[in-house]
């Protein structure tokens, strides 16, 4: 569409800056029609999208509480102390991780990590404080999903969302379609050196692995562990927001407006105490009105590792797909091409 002309014209000034393999995808919905689709190699291979898997997950919980199956204010069941299912979801039980860390193999499934912390005593008094529960916010739902309907995290979103509207968005990618993947490449600039006592130490399992280690393994994107683990490609990532909040193939939206508003209002507020953001988090997704400028108040959506993003705002009818297989660009560079595909979509179709 003519509109988004400029777009491309950024892309191209984005990746002229970025090493050799980034491999940088941009796919952009808007009223659930594709109107950007960019990359510097094939679009449609497919890698780790790290933390932007969450918000797969959060969807399927958005989905969900609004069918009634799940409620934010009843207590969580598949935890051993006080806690309501809005509060797990705003990243306030504390269990950020284990004493010791999690392995490769451990990390990459969901029931293995809940069955550990189950006995783990929570970093912080459960409730009173949010802080980024970034291996483990996932397999901590899905032991509640499971509790609550039997089915897991992965299922549902499979059933309910991938499959109805063909996502190249995997959380579990099959064996068959590993020939489209791409392998994950670390950052040319050194790791951060992070104390192994402090919570974001804890939270990111760095005294066990990297995480472009767990992106590559085989056994990761196998099972797409609900919080880090799962594999796509921008238009999958794209596609699936633009589904979230617009008719998209025939199908109606899967978030009715009152759903979206819940789920995007402002809720643990106040800084986190693994990342230091203030007013980080919405239910489950990244409070993205309090932290990205060109997000509306009932946008949705999750970052992740590499740079990879996703979102949807229901206000400007944009939805925003960003992979990457490469680490190293700062958030401004990522946060002014996201702010140059909203400036080309006002004041919006007349």
């Amino acid at each position: 569409m003519p509109e988004f002309a400029a777009v491309r014209d950024e892309f191209a000034a984005f990746v002229a800056g970025e090493p050799a393999g980034a491999g940088s995808q941009l796919a952009v919905y808007w009223h659930g029609v594709p109107v950007v689709d960019l990359s510097t190699g094939d679009p449609g291979a497919l890698t780790g999208v790290f933390s932007v898997t969450k918000g797969a997950a959060f969807l399927v919980a958005a989905i969900l509480v609004q069918e009634g199956r799940l409620d934010l204010d009843a207590p969580v069941r598949s935890l051993p102390f006080p806690l309501s299912v809005r509060e797990l979801l705003g990243h306030r039980s504390g269990l950020i991780g284990v004493d010791g860390g999690f392995g490769i193999e451990e990390a990459a499934d969901d029931r293995v990590i809940a069955a550990r912390l189950a006995g783990q005593k929570p970093f912080w008094e459960p409730g009173t404080a949010c802080g980024y529960h970034a291996l483990t916010i996932g397999a901590l739902l899905d032991a509640e999903v499971r509790a609550v309907t039997g089915r897991s995290v992965q299922e549902w979103y499979a059933t309910r969302i991938r499959e109805p509207y063909a996502l190249d968005l995997w959380l579990g990618l099959p064996e068959e379609l590993e020939p489209r993947f791409r392998p994950l490449l670390p950052s040319a600039e050194p790791a951060p050196d992070f104390d192994p006592a402090s919570l974001v130490a804890v939270a990111l399992n760095t005294a066990r692995f990297d995480l472009v280690a767990f992106g590559n393994t085989r056994r990761a994107r196998a099972l797409g562990q609900s919080s880090v683990g799962g594999v796509g490609n921008a238009r999958g990532v794209a596609r699936m927001y633009s589904a979230a909040i617009s008719a998209v193939g025939g199908r109606r939206p899967l978030l009715r407006p009152e759903t979206i508003t819940e789920f995007a209002r402002s809720y643990s507020l106040g800084a986190d105490l693994v990342t230091w953001q203030a007013d980080h988090f919405a239910l489950g997704f990244e409070d993205l009105s309090a932290t990205r400028s060109y997000c509306g108040p009932r946008a949705i959506g999750h970052g992740g590792a590499a740079g990879a993003a996703g979102w949807a705002d229901p206000d400007t009818g944009l939805a925003y797909g960003y992979v990457r297989r490469r680490f190293g660009r700062p958030d401004a560079d990522l946060d002014r091409l996201a702010a140059a595909v909203v400036a080309a979509a006002r004041p919006g179709p007349g």
